[in-house]
């Protein structure tokens, strides 16, 4: 899809398959595994290839940390997935239950004008005015997406 539309990819994954499967603009939503963080400032980032254990420390001394959200805490790239979503002009849905917040939420930011689409072989929700539900896995709703929608 990339080739024929401008296409950005909001992951709640902490693994690295998109970049892996080629994707060029992904935002991480919860965070990377493969990456490391400062717990005294979250803007210290590093690469990492291997487990994270006491006495690693960033650059200014602080203990590195695992740069995932965990449960409980707040999502800091949220108000990046907002401002995508609310710019694109098709929103898809795919992989997710819509049971894991604030990211359940993000569709609702959607433009009015927007077309929303959730794939999913066992979905949990019914097509409405805005919202068109595809019950398919992600590979047959992304094909009839494309064929049909869009």
């Amino acid at each position: 899809m990339e080739d024929d539309y401008k296409v950005s990819i909001i992951t709640q994954n902490v693994d690295d398959l998109h970049e892996r499967a080629g994707s060029k603009s992904i935002l991480h939503l919860h965070g990377e595994l493969r990456k490391v963080r400062s717990t005294a400032d979250e803007r210290l980032i590093y690469y990492w290839d291997k487990d994270v254990i006491v006495g690693d420390k960033c650059k200014k001394g602080s203990q590195l940390r695992p740069h995932i959200v965990w449960f409980g805490e707040a999502v800091p790239a949220m108000e990046a997935a907002i401002d995508i979503v609310n710019s694109a002009d098709v929103v898809v849905v795919i992989g997710t239950s819509l049971q894991v917040y604030p990211a359940a939420s993000l569709m609702d930011y959607a433009k009015p004008s927007a077309k929303i689409f959730y794939i999913d072989p066992k979905p949990n929700i019914s097509s409405s005015e805005r919202l068109t539900v595809l019950p398919l896995t992600a590979s047959e709703g992304m094909k009839l997406l494309i064929e049909k929608h869009l």
